[in-house]
């Protein structure tokens, strides 16, 4: 999804870093609850859509962190913007607490919201849980974000070097 040109390098470049970035850190957060004693019971293929998935979100996040920072005024507000996304969201979810133990606002907020999907996907797949069509949802939230992202992305950059 690389813009036209050098611009489209060099955008493409921040995001493949990211991905890159995201990708390596599950592998090793992944290492880690192995030694402390998880054990998925994943097959080959659950965890090549593990990987997958992974992949996805990062892309769609790395987009959106691109545009973000693309139409910030500093480098601090540029670091600011993504906070709410990688550290609010993620506990907004249902990663540490299953989300029908929540009050009805944040329960309702928790179910349509993008890192849920994604949580319980991975978790169903590496836990050998039905998984059923959740496969889905996830993948369809980053193309979401991803696409949207690319096109902010991709027009703030044109604007800026105007």
């Amino acid at each position: 999804m690389p813009p036209s040109g050098d611009t489209g390098a060099l955008l493409t470049v921040s995001v493949a870093c990211g991905v890159i970035r995201a990708l390596v850190t599950t592998a090793i957060v992944t290492g880690v609850a192995q030694l402390v004693g998880f054990r998925p019971h994943a097959g080959v293929l659950d965890w090549l859509i593990v990987a997958g998935i992974v992949a996805a979100f990062a892309l769609a996040l790395a987009w959106l962190s691109v545009a973000l920072g693309l139409v910030t005024k500093s480098i601090a507000g540029a670091n600011g913007s993504t906070l709410p996304i990688q550290f609010l969201l993620p506990f907004l979810s249902s990663a540490f607490v299953p989300a029908d133990s929540m009050p009805a606002g944040i329960r309702w907020f928790t179910a349509h919201q993008p890192f849920t999907p994604v949580v319980e996907s991975l978790r169903a797949l590496l836990t050998g849980a039905p998984v059923w069509n959740n496969v889905y949802l996830p993948l369809a939230w980053c193309a979401a974000i991803a696409l949207v992202s690319y096109l902010w992305a991709r027009a703030a950059f044109r604007r800026g070097t105007r």
